[in-house]
């Protein structure tokens, strides 16, 4: 057997003192969280740490042109538009009318709307779109967070559409840890694990799976 350190256990006080270590949150993401969490998918937008991971990972890279795969209410969109320069720009994909109301309600109170192209259309449309028309190699950052049986075309397409130094980062890749029992085989368990396992042998990326909330996988495109 493999011998291995242990993490440290997550409780919630050490939850809590996590989050209190990260950076304040701008007020303009304290808002959406609020106005989100009365919402019964509230679960579903990213946690305040893991918007402050990719603060630093846009930066590191000096991302101006990013994807978004899954809107939900926009917060990790009001995040990446936060962090990129004036020049910077994304294109952002959903298909949910209601939930990306209330994203541009907090993207136009942060005056930030302007950096976030909204394309309501089932995402692989347009990401075959933005590949047909010539975009491939042309974005610095991808963010997957949507309907987990699609996770491998939209993973596929953003290899072809991020540069090589580029980020792809994909969100519930731990999945409320279902894809380490052998017992569940649903489709979205099944898909995540089937990418997890694709990616860890994929000679395209170096990649890391970060035990961050329900699991980010960072792939840098090589």
């Amino acid at each position: 057997m493999e011998s291995f350190v242990p993490p440290t256990p997550l409780d919630h006080r050490l939850y809590r003192y996590l989050v209190a270590c990260q950076p304040a949150e701008h007020p303009a993401l304290t808002a959406l969280r609020r106005d989100t969490a009365s919402l019964p998918n509230a679960e579903m937008q990213i946690a305040p740490e893991q918007g402050a991971l990719f603060t630093v990972l846009l930066k590191l890279i000096g991302a101006k042109r990013t994807l978004e795969i899954g809107v939900f209410t926009g917060y990790s969109a009001l995040v990446t538009a936060l962090a990129l320069p004036d020049d910077g720009r994304i294109i952002a994909c959903d298909v949910n009318e209601d939930y990306t109301r209330i994203a541009r309600k907090h993207w136009q109170a942060a005056d930030l709307a302007h950096k976030i192209d909204l394309r309501l259309a089932p995402a692989m449309d347009t990401l075959n779109g933005l590949i047909a028309n010539g975009a491939g190699g042309s974005f610095d950052f991808a963010f997957i967070d949507a309907d987990k049986v699609g996770y491998d075309g939209y993973y596929e397409a953003c290899l072809k559409l991020v540069r090589p130094g580029g980020l792809i980062t994909i969100d519930n890749m731990l999945w409320d840890g279902k894809p380490a029992d052998p017992s569940v085989n649903d489709p979205d368990t099944a898909a995540i694990r089937a990418l997890n396992a694709k990616i860890a042998n994929d000679s395209r990326v170096d990649a890391c799976l970060v035990p961050s909330s329900d699991g980010i996988t960072l792939c840098r495109v090589r």
